[in-house]
């Protein structure tokens, strides 16, 4: 009893101290990143202009409805504005609540008008230190996670301290604090904390009900503040569907989570007026087919290995082409267009056909889309986060196949009668190996989806590093298992926690002591003169990152913004272009009128740009779109032809009379030219 008694207190004492670790963690890196961003730009210092003009491309959409949501008149009245709204699309009334993902703007902004803060903080801190609060949830799951997988808040601290260090490769938040990511990765891995407490084995039925609960929550939230929430669950599903198959789950627990993910996305699409881009998801089609292959295919997991086989590839063929039937069905009746433009790049993407499509070209071109770069790889060897990942991954892959294996050739009865095995995985192991394994394929295709994997990879290594079973199996496969080496787990992970300590304290000293200032005064100067020198009614034209700004700084009504999951706005997007294609003055005119544009934006460094190599430049994808001869020296598609006009861009300054009958300049810097556009009978 005094045995136990001294287990129970040290055991209470290790759950105190590693609570107040992960606490600590979390404010710390929050308080990290508030320091970053202040130190980068001088926020506290800067005009509210500058402070808004800040939040670049579509973050800065995104907080305009915060903002928004403020200055108006009561919180109906917001609201009201939000669901018919004819500011954000010209000649076109929307719903924003429908379209985009902002009910995290809405709650923050009804939060802070009645609160009794407004004496205190100014909107836009209490917006960004939300944001940054996020980012100790974000830490404290990633703790817990690692430290429910190993058995010891060792691991946890070591995977906050590897978050923080490879912070360049781990999350943006800094600088690009509204993106919808920044709010919906913490509640991602709240969720997978909650799956793999979940997956744990004798769990009281309250314990799992409340897990239950615990990951519903966390999906919903997710689902909530991300459009894109559908394909990152899509993995997830993808990942239990196969560790089911394979026997390493399970099944009642899976079948859970199938339906929580549906009822969580089923939620938010009826908060989002039945957005009909959630309902026609893959992720629905596929859960759903996966309920309807199991109630036809019952016995699964019986018989021999062959049998089991052939059972299993029959099942993954039910449910791919059911998934397929049940989505393009679904999408036949709702006329779904919305998500056509990621499945064109998917398709670009992967070398299934070349593609001329513009809005799938605009994607391909993009750095942020393409492969992730190796120097990745180099800064995460740095912290050793990659050398320990990879000595994690490859036993423990080894480990899943032999058990996948053993699973499909032994029956039920053997399994239970030889579970005292020298090679086993736990169901939470499982699940995160082939979480990091399948995010990391998608991180390795595409380089903006590398924040999924990298902060999961400290969650990984971490946990292998301080694992039992792993150093066990290490252990016994080099012939030098005794119970006593198994201790290497602690002193491993404690080496390298000091040598994080000794190499990367001194460079994070000198990246907070390092002050700089936001300086970007043409484009100061292009807001200011819109908010003094046009009407409030007046609708710009232009490139849809500058609009976004255009929009949050001056409430000008805009032609086209950067929230492009409709189609409407792509096509839009693409007429709005043609001011930097080769085409006539009347065209343009005629184009930018029909969207009744008042005023037409036009940036030098679209016009003229160098960023990009020749055939991504914005002016060759335009011009491969309308069948145009791209320009400089390289080649060009033999069906290609020289245009009858010359840019519109370049030509309009030269101020000839057949463009000055049309367009007006009524403003010019170094960046910028604003034109007028004349009002014909």
């Amino acid at each position: 009893t005094k045995k136990f008694e001294d287990l129970n207190l040290w055991n209470i004492l290790s759950l105190t101290v590693g609570g107040i670790v992960a606490i600590f963690l979390g404010l710390l890196t929050s308080v990290y990143v508030a320091t970053l961003h202040e130190n980068d730009l001088w926020f506290s210092n800067i005009k509210e202009v500058e402070r808004e003009i800040s939040f670049r491309t579509e973050c800065g959409l995104y907080y305009s409805y915060y903002k928004q949501m403020i200055q108006a008149a009561s919180i109906q009245q917001g609201l009201h504005g939000l669901v018919y709204d004819n500011k954000t699309e010209s000649v076109r009334t929307i719903n924003i609540l429908e379209r985009m993902n902002v009910y995290q703007e809405v709650f923050l902004s009804i939060l802070y008008r009645i609160l009794p803060i407004q004496q205190y903080l100014e909107p836009v801190y209490f917006y960004i230190y939300t944001l940054f609060g996020l980012q100790a949830v974000y830490v404290i799951a990633l703790y817990v996670t690692s430290w429910l997988l190993s058995g010891t808040w060792l691991s946890g601290l070591l995977a906050a301290c590897w978050y923080i260090t490879n912070r360049i490769d781990t999350t943006r938040v800094e600088f690009t604090i509204p993106l919808r990511e920044n709010w919906a990765l913490p509640f991602f891995a709240v969720q997978i904390a909650a799956i793999t407490y979940l997956f744990r084995s004798h769990l009281q039925p309250a314990q799992e009900r409340l897990t239950l609960l615990a990951v519903f929550v966390a999906t919903f939230l997710f689902s909530l503040t991300w459009q894109f929430n559908q394909f990152m669950m899509l993995i997830q599903a993808l990942a239990l569907f196969i560790l089911d198959c394979f026997d390493i789950l399970p099944t009642a627990k899976v079948m859970w989570l199938y339906i929580i993910q549906i009822s969580g996305l089923l939620l938010v699409c009826a908060l989002q007026f039945f957005n009909s881009m959630i309902l026609g998801s893959l992720l629905i089609s596929f859960n759903a087919s996966i309920l309807i292959a199991r109630t036809i295919q019952k016995n699964l997991k019986k018989g021999s290995l062959l049998n089991r086989l052939g059972k299993l590839i029959l099942h993954a063929l039910l449910v791919s082409s059911l998934t397929l039937l049940v989505n393009k069905f679904i999408k036949k009746i709702l006329n779904l267009e919305s998500d056509e433009h990621i499945f064109k790049f998917l398709k670009a993407k992967f070398g299934f056909g070349a593609t001329r499509d513009f809005d799938a070209s605009l994607y391909l071109c993009e750095e942020a889309f393409g492969l992730l770069p190796l120097n990745t790889f180099s800064r995460l060897s740095d912290t050793l986060l990659f050398y320990v990942y990879i000595f994690v991954l490859f036993p423990m892959t080894v480990t899943a196949a032999i058990v996948a294996l053993r699973n499909l050739s032994c029956s039920n009865q053997a399994l239970e009668k030889t579970e005292e095995r020298t090679i086993s995985l736990k169901p939470d192991a499982a699940y995160n190996l082939i979480h990091t394994v399948l995010f990391g394929c998608l991180a390795l295709s595409t380089m903006r989806m590398k924040y999924l994997w990298t902060s999961h990879m400290c969650v990984f290594a971490s946990f292998g590093l301080c694992s039992t079973e792993v150093w066990r199996l290490i252990l016994k496969c080099a012939h030098l298992y005794t119970s006593q080496r198994v201790m290497i787990k602690y002193l491993i992970p404690i080496i390298t926690l000091l040598y994080i300590l000794y190499k990367f304290w001194p460079g994070i000293m000198d990246e907070l002591l390092e002050l700089r200032e936001f300086y970007d005064p043409d484009t100061v100067e292009l807001m200011n003169w819109i908010k003094s020198n046009t009407p409030n009614t007046a609708v710009f034209a232009g490139s849809m990152q500058l609009l976004a700004g255009v929009k949050l700084c001056t409430g000008r009504t805009l032609t086209n913004h950067p929230h492009y999951e409709d189609k409407h706005l792509r096509e839009r997007t693409k007429q709005i272009y043609q001011i930097y294609a080769k085409r006539s003055p009347e065209d343009v005119y005629r184009i930018l009128r029909s969207f009744s544009t008042d005023y037409v934006i036009l940036e030098d460094s679209i016009c003229y740009e160098r960023r990009h190599s020749r055939g991504c430049r914005l002016r060759d994808l335009l011009d491969i779109a309308n069948g145009h001869i791209m320009d400089g020296l390289g080649e060009n598609e033999p069906d290609l032809k020289p245009s009858l006009y010359p840019r519109f861009c370049e030509e309009i300054k030269k101020n000839l009379p057949s463009y000055t009958i049309h367009f007006t300049r009524v403003f010019q810097n170094k960046t910028f030219h604003v034109y007028k556009l004349a009002k014909h009978k």
